[in-house]
């Protein structure tokens, strides 16, 4: 555990741009953007996509950028965009939320990932870039993932990528007219080296097969690292 007697407020998040084997991450920029995103998510279906997060719906490219744009203008998010490494398209979407520099913590959110990117080796390297650089380039002390708490799948994909479960805030928020209890998420610096070293070794080529199915799963790459 760090000396908190020698801390300092950390920087906020700003654009990253990163290249991995499978994905590149750039800021968000509308111009760029905006309807290769719509179309990446699904169009009009984005709605669907994103049914449990607390804005939208939305039936145009332009309201889905307008409300990114906002997100960053008054609350300071910054929107990272995915694009495949081969193909290059756009593929998806996270923010880094609700930045606390002088704590140094952060929240990942806005993720919704395309047909094309959920469910791959890109959605996973996605993830690992974003928390790379919040605990190596921000050197935050703590990274954050919250859900709406009937969000399965988000849950899913949380405990996957190594945030461990810390309850649900009930009652939390109104959203779309209705009650949303949200469930808490986290990892920390101190579990930073075992998550990143089950991480790459998940991401290495030598751990997928010739069909592409993963040898071992992230999960249990976490548990020999640890």
């Amino acid at each position: 555990m760090r000396d908190l007697t020698k801390w300092t407020p950390r920087a906020a998040p700003r654009a990253i741009s990163a290249t991995g084997r499978y994905v590149m991450i750039e800021p968000f920029q509308r111009h760029a953007h905006q309807e290769t995103l719509w179309t990446a998510l699904g169009g009009e279906a984005v709605s669907d996509l994103i049914r449990y997060f607390p804005n939208g719906p939305y039936t145009h490219a332009h309201e889905l950028s307008d409300w990114l744009e906002k997100s960053a203008r008054e609350l300071g998010w910054v929107t990272c965009i995915f694009r495949g490494r081969v193909s290059g398209d756009v593929v998806g979407m996270a923010s880094y939320m609700r930045p606390d520099p002088a704590n140094g913590v952060v929240e990942v959110g806005s993720v919704a990932h395309g047909a094309a990117m959920a469910r791959t080796p890109m959605s996973t390297e996605a993830h690992y870039l974003m928390a790379r650089h919040v605990f190596e380039d921000l050197d935050y002390r703590r990274y954050e993932w919250k859900c709406h708490n009937l969000n399965e799948p988000s849950k899913m994909a949380a405990k996957r990528l190594g945030f461990t479960f810390e309850g649900v805030f009930r009652q939390h928020i109104v959203a779309k007219g209705m009650n949303r209890d949200t469930a808490w998420f986290s990892m920390i610096d101190g579990e930073w080296p075992v998550i990143k070293a089950a991480f790459e070794a998940w991401l290495d080529p030598s751990n997928f097969a010739s069909d592409g199915r993963q040898k071992c799963r992230l999960e249990d790459l976490r548990s020999r690292a640890g």
